[in-house]
C-alpha cells in the first residue's frame, strides 16, 4: 500500500500541463534521435541536456524530459533497423535479423507496430520492476559504509564493459582516464590545486555536462566531417509500409515471447554494465532456442522482432534501478542522467527516496505516462518517423553543433567552457577512432571524487589500515562480484560479441 500511495503522489507531480508537455516533446524527439543511425539514446540525451538547462527547468521536469527522450530513443532505434537493415543503435542490432526481412516482404508497417507493442510491454514491466526492486535495494544500501561504497564504485567500473565488451583493456583505460580527469581542481581535503596549471577556471574541476556534450554530441559532428557522407539516407522510400497494425493473431502468438523476454531483459538491465545490448541479445537467443522449431527466425518471424524489442526496452528500464537506488549507473545513458542529477544538486542513492521523494516518484510516474504516449504516437506516426531517415546528415549535424554550443553557453555563460567542450569533442573523436568506449570516461568523471573521498574516509577511520576495504562480508561480496565481472568478459565476451555479429550477417539481414 505504501508503494501505491507513493506512486499516486508521483502521478500528482507528473500530471501537470508542463510535465505532460515535456514528456510528449521528449518522446517525439527521442524517437527521432533513435531512428537516426548512429545517434542512439546516449547521444540523444546528451544533445538535449543543454535544452533542459536553457529552459530553466527544475529537477523533476528536466528528468521527465530526458527520460522520455531515453525511452523514445529506445523505441526509435527499431525504425532504421527494420526499414534499412541498419541498427539505429547497438541494442537494436538483433531487431535487424527478422525486422528487415519482414519489411522486404511488404510487412514493414506490421513489423514497426509489433515492435512498438513489444517495446511498450518491455518498458511497462520494467517500470513496475523499478517500483518493486529499487526500494528493496535502498534498504540494503543503508548498510553501506565508506569501504562498501568504495567497493561498489569499483564494481561499477570493473563491470562497465559488460559481457558484450569487445576489449576490457580499452574499457579499463577509459575508466582510468575518467578518474584522472576527476582529480582536476582544488583538493577538497587539503585545499591544494591539482592539475589546474594556474588556470582559475579549472579550480572547480571539469563540468560534467560540458564533458558529456563534447564527448557524445560534438564527436559525432567530427566523425561526420571526417566521413562526409550521408549513409543510407533515402533508402526507406524503396520499401512499402503496408498495413500499420499487426493482426490480432500475430499479437497473440507473440505475447508469450514478449512477456518472457521482458523479464529476462529487466534482469540484464539491473546488472551494472550489462545494458540493453545484452538484454536484446540474450532475449533473442533464448527465444530462438525455445520456440524456433521450424528455423523461421532470421527469415521474417514476428517473434524475432518482438523478443529483442521487449528485451532491450525492459533492460533500459532496469538500468534505472541501480542508478536511483545506489547512485551507480546501469548503462551509458543512465550515466548521462546521473550527471544531470548531480548538476541539479540531487545525489542518487539510498537517501534519494526519503530526501527527494517528489523527484523519484514523479520520474517513475512520468515513465508510465511516456510509455503510453509512445505507444499511442508510434503506430499512427510511423509514416512521419520513416521520413526522418531521409534527413541529410549535412543538415542534421550543423543543428547538433548549434544546440551544443548555444546550450552550453546558456548554462555557464563562459567561453572557456566552450573551448573545453571542443577539446572533449576532439578527444571523443580520437577515442572513437581507436574503439575506446566513452561511457567509462563519463563515469570516472562523475564518480571519481566520491570514490576518492570514500577511500580516504575508510582508511582514515581505521587509522591507515588498508585492509579495512575488505573488512566486512558486504565489501568482500562486492569485490568478488567486481572481479568476476571484470574477468568474465575476458573469457566469454569476445565469443558473445562474435555471435551477435555473426548471427546478424549469416542470416542475411543485411543483404539486399
Amino acid at each position: 500500500m505504501e508503494l501505491l500511495s507513493s506512486l499516486g503522489d508521483g502521478f500528482a507531480v507528473a500530471i501537470t500541463f508542463q510535465n505532460l508537455g515535456l514528456a510528449l516533446l521528449g518522446c517525439f524527439l527521442g524517437t527521432i534521435m533513435g531512428a537516426l543511425p548512429g545517434l542512439g539514446p546516449s547521444n540523444g540525451v546528451a544533445i538535449l541536456i543543454p535544452l533542459a538547462f536553457t529552459l530553466g527547468l527544475g529537477a523533476t521536469p528536466s528528468l521527465i524530459l530526458l527520460t522520455s527522450v531515453y525511452y523514445g530513443a529506445m523505441y526509435g532505434g527499431r525504425i532504421s533497423s527494420i526499414l534499412l537493415g541498419i541498427p539505429g543503435d547497438e541494442p537494436a542490432m538483433m531487431t535487424v535479423l527478422d525486422g528487415h526481412p519482414m519489411a522486404k516482404k511488404g510487412m514493414a508497417g506490421e513489423a514497426l507496430s509489433l515492435s512498438g507493442v513489444a517495446s511498450f510491454i518491455g518498458a511497462f514491466i520494467a517500470t513496475w520492476g523499478l517500483i518493486l526492486l529499487a526500494p528493496q535495494l535502498v534498504k540494503i544500501a543503508l548498510l553501506f559504509g565508506p569501504a562498501e561504497y568504495f567497493a561498489l564504485f569499483a564494481l561499477a567500473f570493473m563491470t562497465l564493459g559488460g559481457v558484450s565488451s569487445t576489449n576490457q583493456a580499452k574499457s579499463a583505460f577509459a575508466a582510468a582516464l575518467g578518474l584522472g580527469l576527476a582529480t582536476i581542481g582544488v583538493d577538497t581535503q587539503t585545499g591544494v590545486p591539482r592539475f589546474t596549471f594556474g588556470e582559475v577556471h579549472l579550480y572547480d574541476g571539469l563540468d560534467f555536462l560540458v564533458a558529456i556534450v563534447g564527448l557524445f554530441a560534438l564527436s559525432e559532428v567530427f566523425i561526420f566531417l571526417e566521413n562526409r557522407h550521408g549513409g543510407a539516407e533515402g533508402d526507406s522510400g524503396k520499401l512499402k509500409i503496408g498495413r500499420l497494425t499487426p493482426p490480432i493473431s500475430m499479437l497473440k502468438s507473440c505475447m508469450p515471447t514478449m512477456l518472457r523476454t521482458s523479464v529476462l531483459g529487466f534482469i540484464a538491465g539491473v546488472l551494472p554494465g550489462a545494458g540493453a545490448s545484452l538484454g536484446s541479445f540474450i532475449s533473442y537467443s533464448m527465444e530462438k532456442r525455445l520456440v524456433d522449431k521450424e528455423n523461421t527466425f532470421g527469415t521474417g518471424d514476428p517473434r524475432g522482432v518482438a523478443a529483442p524489442e521487449a528485451g532491450n526496452n525492459a533492460a533500459a528500464g532496469g538500468a534505472l534501478v541501480p542508478m536511483l537506488a545506489l547512485g551507480v549507473p546501469g548503462s551509458g545513458t543512465t550515466a548521462v542522467l546521473l550527471a544531470v542529477l548531480l548538476s541539479l544538486n540531487i545525489t542518487p542513492g539510498p537517501l534519494l527516496f526519503t530526501q527527494n521523494p517528489d523527484v523519484v516518484w514523479g520520474l517513475i510516474a512520468a515513465l508510465f505516462i511516456a510509455n503510453f504516449m509512445l505507444l499511442a504516437m508510434n503506430i499512427p506516426m510511423v509514416g512521419l518517423f520513416t521520413r526522418v531517415l531521409m534527413i541529410p546528415s549535412r543538415i542534421l549535424m550543423p543543428i547538433v553543433a548549434m544546440v551544443s554550443f548555444v546550450g552550453i553557453y546558456g548554462i555557464s555563460g563562459s567561453s572557456f567552457d566552450l573551448l573545453v567542450m571542443v577539446g572533449f569533442g576532439v578527444l571523443g573523436w580520437l577515442l572513437r577512432k581507436f574503439d575506446v568506449p566513452l561511457v567509462p570516461i563519463i563515469l570516472g568523471t562523475l564518480l571519481g571524487n566520491a570514490m576518492e573521498n570514500n577511500l580516504r574516509r575508510a582508511v582514515t577511520i581505521d587509522n591507515g589500515n588498508w585492509l579495512t576495504l575488505i573488512d566486512s562480508p558486504l565489501s568482500i561480496a562486492l569485490w568478488a562480484i567486481a572481479i568476476i565481472g571484470f574477468v568474465l568478459p575476458l573469457i566469454v565476451g569476445a565469443r558473445v560479441k562474435k555471435k551477435m555479429h555473426a548471427r546478424r550477417d549469416s542470416e542475411g539481414s543485411l543483404s539486399d
